[in-house]
């Protein structure tokens, strides 16, 4: 198949792959994204929209429409350590207009970048369309993806943002580094009656836990060790619930809501990378490229920045008809280093703080030294807001817009 036919095809309809859909859209070019669910409306998906990817919003002129979405506007973060509450990010210290992290339901934000890019006649979203694979040509190249219903669907460019479990890259036998995570996650939620958000962490010895704040209810996430989860089953639901209710008090008032396992979803950690995100005729991006740990809630953001420099380096050459294979090595080379430095940051955390504390004989009397400095000197909560919030080499939208 010739380069320049066919449309983009991007698989899976998450922040990644929305978000470039739209940007390649703008630019002109005939892009289709396929997402395998009929909508977008799923629970325990990440809810946290950072500044950087507010900013986006801004440069592209939709910010007040995004922020007219529910969403609740944190601008610090504080942790429960050993019983203390420490003051650990403080986003007012940072230099962009978004002062402050979103709390918006992922099926809100999804559903307003659809809104927005379905207005671009470029763009096209096919619901219920689930991707199993990809076709070859006689040269090797990547030239369509094939559906569930046994569908062909030609392609002058897939992009694989199918998620950390993605189907596209293993069809394309795009290598995997598993950089190893310990410990899994039960995501539930608890009602609350509403008032002022309340989000927080829980640190104890052997016990972590994180509660965001959704209103009019709690979405929980209980840190256990990686494997562990037929164990904490086997304790029971009572055990459990009384577990929650003595680490997390707040959450006692509404965790008997909490009456079947069914209801508390096992998240398997993963943190892994690509060590190649292309081939021709294919760009992985998003978590399809690199899968990160819940640590900072920074999945999101990773993904529409890979979306924004994925566009920027390839809009004008696919507008014009012109081959996008030589270019698909840029877009990993941009996004690399941010990745890597965001990866060790969470794998650091992961060794030297969640896998320490959730050991057998941890102990955790009061806060650690840095947690200390960090409530003890509010200018200091300027840099963890300026890592979790702005990441490392932001993107800025520089993709063409026709007219």
């Amino acid at each position: 198949m010739a380069q320049n036919a066919g449309k983009v095809v991007v698989v899976g309809g998450g922040p990644a792959g929305m978000m470039a859909g739209f940007l390649l859209a703008r630019a002109g070019v005939e892009t289709v994204v396929l997402e395998k669910h009929g909508d977008f409306l799923r629970d325990f998906r990440g809810d946290t929209v950072h500044p950087s990817t507010l900013e986006l919003f801004r440069e592209l002129g939709l910010i007040d429409g995004l922020l007219a979405r529910p969403h609740d506007a944190v601008s610090t973060l504080s942790g429960r350590v050993a019983g203390k509450v420490v003051r650990i990010a403080d986003f007012a210290r940072l230099p962009v207009q978004s002062k402050f992290i979103a709390l918006m339901p992922q099926w809100d934000f999804l559903d307003f970048v659809a809104d927005e890019a379905r207005k671009l006649p470029a763009f096209f979203l096919r619901l219920g369309a689930e991707a199993r694979g990809v076709t070859f040509d006689p040269a090797g190249r990547v030239d369509g993806v094939t559906l569930a219903d046994g569908a062909h669907i030609p392609a002058r460019l897939v992009i694989a943002a199918d998620g950390r479990r993605s189907v596209m890259r293993g069809a394309a036998a795009l290598p995997l580094q598993d950089l190893g995570a310990p410990m899994d996650v039960f995501w539930f939620r608890v009602p609350k009656q509403p008032g002022d958000n309340r989000t927080t962490g829980v640190f104890e010895a052997g016990r972590i836990m994180a509660i965001i704040d959704r209103g009019d209810y709690w979405q929980a996430a209980y840190v256990f060790p990686k494997g562990e989860a037929e164990a904490v089953r086997r304790r029971g639901l009572p055990a459990f619930r009384e577990e929650i209710a003595r680490l997390a008090p707040e959450l006692a008032p509404g965790i008997a809501d909490v009456q079947d396992w069914d209801q508390v979803k096992l998240l398997t950690v993963s943190l892994d990378r690509l060590t190649r995100w292309h081939c021709p005729g294919m760009l992985a991006i998003g978590d399809a490229a690199h899968a990160m740990s819940p640590i900072g809630g920074v999945g999101i953001n990773l993904a529409v920045q890979d979306a924004v420099a994925t566009a920027n380096i390839l809009a004008a050459t696919l507008a014009a008809g012109g081959d996008p294979d030589p270019l698909l090595a840029q877009v990993q080379q941009r996004r690399m280093f941010p990745t890597r430095v965001i990866q060790r940051i969470q794998k650091m955390a992961h060794d030297n703080i969640i896998g320490a504390l959730l050991r057998p004989e941890a102990r955790l009397e009061r806060p650690q030294l840095a947690l200390r400095l960090l409530d003890r000197y509010p200018l200091l909560q300027g840099i963890p807001a300026r890592v979790l919030g702005l990441g490392v080499r932001r993107e800025h939208i520089r993709s063409p817009e026709v007219g």
